[in-house]
């Protein structure tokens, strides 16, 4: 049982009642701290919802953006929700309860579905005396504006250039606005013994008259419509994986940043496989989102089918720190789930915009994506054994610093059996929508890729393993330790046999897997000197490619994956408990359950160790394979 509280369900969906008191945990990089905090959202804002009651709002419509933090109290005379003993944690929505002798307070604030600029803001007010009770409701937020832009290192706190009008309004009431500063609107009460009443309040950027009773209802009836039916954890995942979208108001669609330390306390969305990978699951519950992910992320990029690493905080492309060789994968993977799933190939012919830096005019969804394909197959390349270039990275951004090979050779020559494998698995989906599109040039070519490499990759067995690179003069990365990131891309792409697929899963359980209640560590054996990790992102690929042949270890490592695995394991560390990161470090670590920290660079998961999507859309997309959906044309497995 987690020390912080326990799962309920609140209006029909579930909550977490959160309990505890005062806990320090250490962030590494920023001062100790005994808060918890767990992000909440619609297609629009994100709320940030504290363990002391107070509130934070984030806006990436522009750019990496808080609107305000550790905010947000209601009073009557010297009561407040300030610090309050009861805290209730929903999909969208969090609820607090204090109380005193003559009067009781519910105060909840909600996420509205959709594209809502602002939150809700429903106040229940008890007169629980035998006197009438008379006084002033207050709602109080401070606005204070922040732009986290590429921040490694102390916190900035630079100001946005342009700071946005934000409101406090009571609904038939006074309405206060600023662009910072304390904002504050009463309502007046007198209840008679017994009575009680319900007040609305609204903060963010207010767009536009509303009905809050009608809007609150709605609300939590769209969300539990639509919702899947499911276990409580598959339907909190999906609330907070789609609380993580905002729509763009630079590139267009809706951006799905991983977020976690990446955005909100560093100041960046990327990479651009992040998004593309979130959105997965979404094909299969809400494939318009799932598109609209699509058709942004595609527009971070330029006309020659290049995707930039990532998104500074401003929006503009990122390429100083990596040059990684695998995100057109992710674009294509995602365009031929979606058209797979939906059989809508007419988004194909709308146009996508490119970022605005290369002042260059749309294209239709369908050439943006063969460009992307021109851009893997002629610029990326393919190195002298075949493989497809490493450049300076590829999905492990850390892959050539952790090779031991010369940075620069690997970079000028080194090649990547991970994103052969994955290539070999992606390349024949995207031929297929290629060919649903007309274009069988292009479908013909990429099957014929796909087939070169698939035989590569088989030729990368050693007996154990798949091994993961090469440099060149005969270097090879992971002949003698197991790089878990390759090998269910070589069992999904083709390229290992039943009997090496079998065999190589129980290697893996043997080693990866043992003893690790999270799943499976990445690298074995741990290298000496740093800590065995767990990454979702690699996992999930584990869990599908495991489905086929050793169905039971599958589950097991999806059971692993889950919150309730992560309370069980480290009832103690709030990270995982309601949200976590892309990565835990494993039992051996000396922080076993937390995640990881590079100090010595300013950056630090464990800085900000929640609201990665990661931790939410991995566990749905690996359900979702294990109950059999693929994205095959006319195929289910």
């Amino acid at each position: 049982m987690s020390a912080f509280g326990e799962w309920t369900t609140v209006e029909g969906l579930p909550a977490f009642e959160y309990r505890a008191g005062p806990r320090p945990w250490d962030p590494i990089i920023d001062p100790p701290t005994s808060r918890n905090w767990v992000h909440l959202g619609n297609r629009r804002i994100t709320l940030v919802a504290d363990s002391d009651g107070r509130f934070g709002v984030w806006d990436e419509h522009l750019g990496c953006r808080w609107i305000t933090e550790r905010t947000g109290i209601a009073r009557f005379g010297d009561l407040s929700t300030d610090s309050p003993p009861a805290k209730l944690f929903g999909p969208t929505f969090c609820r607090v309860g204090v109380a005193s002798d003559p009067v009781e307070i519910e105060r909840t604030v909600l996420c509205p579905e959709g594209e809502v600029p602002w939150v809700l803001i429903r106040v229940d007010v008890l007169n629980r005396g035998d006197v009438v009770l008379r006084g002033a409701l207050s709602e109080e937020w401070v606005v204070r504006p922040r732009l986290v832009d590429l921040e490694f290192g102390p916190v900035r706190g630079d100001a946005p250039p342009d700071a946005p009008v934000v409101a406090l309004e009571h609904f038939g009431g006074e309405r206060a606005e600023t662009t910072a500063g304390t904002l504050t609107v009463e309502a007046a009460l007198d209840l008679a013994p017994g009575e009680r009443t319900t007040v609305w309040f609204r903060f963010g950027l207010v767009d536009g008259p509303a009905d809050p009773e009608v809007l609150y209802a709605a609300s939590l009836a769209g969300l539990r419509n639509r919702l899947p039916s499911a276990p409580a954890e598959i339907q909190w995942h999906a609330a907070l994986l789609t609380g993580g979208a905002c729509v763009d108001g630079v590139l267009g669609g809706h951006t799905l940043n991983q977020g976690s330390a990446y955005s909100f306390r560093h100041g960046f969305n990327g990479a651009a496989r992040d998004p593309l990978q979130h959105a997965l699951p979404l094909v299969h519950l809400e494939p318009d989102l799932a598109l609209s992910v699509l058709r942004n992320t595609c527009a971070w990029g330029s006309p020659d089918g290049d995707l930039p690493y990532a998104l500074d905080g401003r929006k503009q492309p990122w390429t100083q720190l990596f040059r990684p060789s695998d995100q057109n994968l992710w674009a294509l993977w995602l365009a031929s789930e979606y058209a797979a799933a939906t059989g809508d190939l007419a988004a194909f012919s709308e146009p996508v915009p490119y970022h605005p830096c290369h002042g260059a005019d749309p294209v239709p969804l369908a050439e943006n994506l063969r460009r992307q394909f021109r851009f893997f197959a002629d610029e990326v390349g393919v190195g002298e054994h075949g493989h497809v270039r490493i450049l300076n990275a590829d999905w492990n951004d850390l892959a050539i610093k952790e090779s031991g090979v010369d940075r620069e050779v690997m970079i000028e020559r080194g090649e990547s059996v991970l994103n052969s494998a994955m290539a070999a698995w992606v390349l024949p989906v995207y031929a297929d929508l290629a060919a649903r599109l007309g274009d069988d040039a292009t479908a013909s070519e990429a099957r014929e890729r796909a087939a070169a490499l698939r035989s590569l990759v088989a030729g990368e067995w050693n007996g154990r393993w798949f091994r993961r690179a090469h440099g060149p003069d005969g270097k090879v990365v992971g002949d003698h330790d197991l790089w878990l990131e390759v090998q269910p891309w070589a069992i999904l792409c083709g390229a290992a046999t039943a009997d090496q697929a079998r065999a190589l899963l129980a290697t893996i359980d043997e080693t990866c897997r043992a003893g690790s209640p999270l799943g499976a560590r990445h690298r074995w054996p741990v290298p000496d000197g740093t800590h065995g990790q767990v990454w979702s992102s690699v996992n999930m690929t584990l869990i599908w490619a495991a489905a086929a042949y050793d169905p039971e270890m599958a589950w097991d490592e999806w059971r692993r994956m889950t919150l309730h695995a992560h309370t069980a394991a480290y009832p103690e560390v709030w990270t995982g408990t309601l949200s976590g990161p892309d990565c835990y470090l494993a039992p051996e670590s000396d922080r076993p359950g937390e995640t990881w920290a590079l100090p010595d660079f300013g950056t630090a998961m464990q800085a900000y160790p929640v609201a990665n999507l990661h931790s939410h859309s991995q566990p749905l997309l690996a359900h979702l394979r294990l109950n059999g959906v693929v994205p095959r044309f006319g195929e289910r497995a």
